[in-house]
């Protein structure tokens, strides 16, 4: 499979998750009625988690793409699902701080160069 398919399958698999949980959860209860995380409110809290973690995978793909090292990789993934935005700052901030002055935000955004 290559890259460009993998992606495809990927933000495909995103899109209809999403849809299909909104359109759930709509059917469900409006959101404007959402009260918290019990009873029939939970529609809204599982639509919620699903776009967290397709956020996260959407973050992953740009780290699995920037990162060459297989248990790079891994523990980044374990990071991200685990702590969220945590991890994912934390990535953005040590790449930052890597970055030789002068660099341009390409440098930030394409593969580390081996």
């Amino acid at each position: 499979m290559t890259a460009n398919s993998a992606l495809k399958s990927l933000f495909s698999l995103i899109l209809i998750t999403m849809l299909s949980v909104t359109t759930w959860a709509s059917f469900r209860q409006p959101v404007w009625n959402w009260g918290g995380l019990s009873g029939v409110n939970a529609a809204w809290t599982w639509a919620t988690l699903a776009d967290a973690f397709g956020g996260f995978l959407t973050f992953y793909a740009w780290v699995f793409y920037r990162e060459r090292a297989v248990i790079s990789r891994a523990l980044w993934l374990i990071g991200i699902l685990l702590l969220g935005n945590i991890a994912m700052s934390s990535y953005v901030l040590i790449a930052l701080y890597q970055l030789p002055k002068g660099s341009t935000m390409e440098n930030l955004l394409l593969r580390k160069t081996p």
